[in-house]
């Protein structure tokens, strides 16, 4: 029996097509979501993949810029193109873009570096919160609702996800800030392939990144007429850490307007080592009052 993670693993399993033109192509399939819709972190990660499948074994992902031009269809595969733009002595830069009917439905350049001496310092992690076996899994928050969205949210995730602040699925519980931290790791141990964990990790930032616009502004995911995508989303890998492992997700909004809101966000691991830092902007309508 297919469990979520063995879907996403298998969504990330790209086939090198042997197709050549300029540009190295590949192919990976689309995982089923409630809405119709491909994850968004999903693309992102299988772009990444199709990015890494072209770089120097000792090369790795340090950052990520990628826009979310069109909304992918579950029903059908996905095409990555990879351009080398270039290869240095130290940095090697791919431009992956991903389509679907022949059009791009998402377009990422990432940067790739040797592992290198040089600075080193972070910002620290918050040390006031709750551990994370504290607190209550999706499973336990919506035990009570009979909704696609919500046995999906619960069951069929391939990441444990735990709020530090009660979750906005349903209602926004507490002060309305712009801010909240959410625990997360992998429902079950992952190979040993780090750039598989460094692909892993881009699927998970997008589950969340944008939920402190929403709750600054006492938005649940289930508010009637809301309607929310994902615009951008960058990424920087820090340090290397293993995504079936607790990580932190500490999340703020700085600024939201013209139907848009800015998050930004940093991954820890449980023994406070700054893995990532995320960036989003996302689109955020509500009906318009008659």
């Amino acid at each position: 029996m297919t469990t979520p993670l063995d879907g996403m693993l298998a969504a990330l399993d790209l086939t090198d097509t042997g197709a050549r033109t300029s540009e190295d192509i590949f192919t990976g399939p689309s995982q089923w979501m409630p809405h119709g819709r491909v994850f968004g972190g999903q693309v992102l990660a299988q772009s990444l993949v199709a990015a890494m499948r072209t770089t120097p074994e000792d090369r790795f992902v340090h950052s990520m810029h990628g826009y979310f031009l069109r909304p992918g269809d579950i029903e059908a595969p996905i095409t990555f193109s990879v351009e080398r733009i270039h290869d240095g002595r130290s940095f090697s830069t791919r431009r992956t873009q991903a389509y679907q009917g022949g059009v791009p439905i998402l377009s990422m350049i990432a940067s790739f570096q040797d592992e290198d001496e040089g600075l080193d310092h972070q910002i620290d992690m918050p040390t006031d919160l709750p551990d994370p076996e504290s607190l209550p899994t999706v499973a336990d928050t919506l035990a009570s609702v009979d909704h696609p969205v919500a046995k999906y949210w619960s069951y069929d995730r391939p990441f444990d996800m735990r709020h530090v602040e009660s979750p906005i699925f349903l209602r926004v519980a507490g002060a309305h800030v712009a801010h909240q931290a959410v625990w997360f790791k992998a429902v079950d141990t992952l190979p040993d392939d780090p750039n598989l964990h460094r692909a892993a990790l881009a699927y998970a930032s997008d589950y969340s990144i944008l939920e402190p616009v929403f709750r600054r502004h006492g938005l649940a995911w289930s508010t009637p007429g809301l309607k929310a995508a994902s615009l951008d989303h960058a990424m920087w890998w820090h340090r290397y850490g293993r995504v079936d492992e607790w990580m932190l997700y500490v999340q703020e909004s700085p600024n939201a307007i013209g139907g848009r809101g800015l998050s930004l966000g940093r991954i820890y691991d449980r023994a406070g080592h700054l893995l990532a830092s995320v960036a989003q902007e996302g689109m955020v309508r509500l009906p318009r009052e008659r």
